[in-house]
């Protein structure tokens, strides 16, 4: 059974040199999609990734990361937005890391695309009508 879950890599300065996600290509047939990250040699990085793969190899997988020194979290937030409250004041378009928010020509009104949050929360802090909800 395949399993696709967006989780957060915590990675201690001695791991950042080392070529863990190409093992989880190679090892462990995991597909990836880097939604932010934040990874330097000789620094703590991290690493919010969406994890693709049978179930038995995701796993594995996860079990190799934490055995490398990797910390692991889930992804267990969601960001919305109250449509109610949004008066398309734009904040939210140039704090997003991720890039959710985009003008629309014909109608000048922002539109979120949650599919691309990394659920941050940058724009739950900027939005000054406070349209912008985390949901755990």
């Amino acid at each position: 059974m395949a399993v696709s879950k967006r989780i957060v890599l915590h990675f201690p300065k001695r791991v950042t040199d080392r070529p863990l996600i190409y093992h989880l290509v190679k090892d462990y047939d995991l597909e990836f999609n880097i939604l932010k990250a934040s990874v330097n040699p000789d620094q703590e990085g991290l690493l919010v990734i969406e994890l693709t793969g049978m179930r038995e190899e995701y796993d594995r997988g996860i079990k190799f990361l934490i055995d490398a020194g990797v910390q692991i979290q889930s992804l267990s937030q969601d960001v919305t937005r109250n449509e109610e409250r949004c008066t398309n004041c734009g904040n939210c378009l140039t704090l997003c890391p991720s890039h959710c928010f985009e003008v629309t020509d014909a109608s000048r009104k922002v539109q979120f695309h949650t599919e691309k949050c990394v659920a941050c929360g940058i724009c739950i802090k900027a939005c000054p009508p406070r349209a912008m909800e985390v949901h755990f």
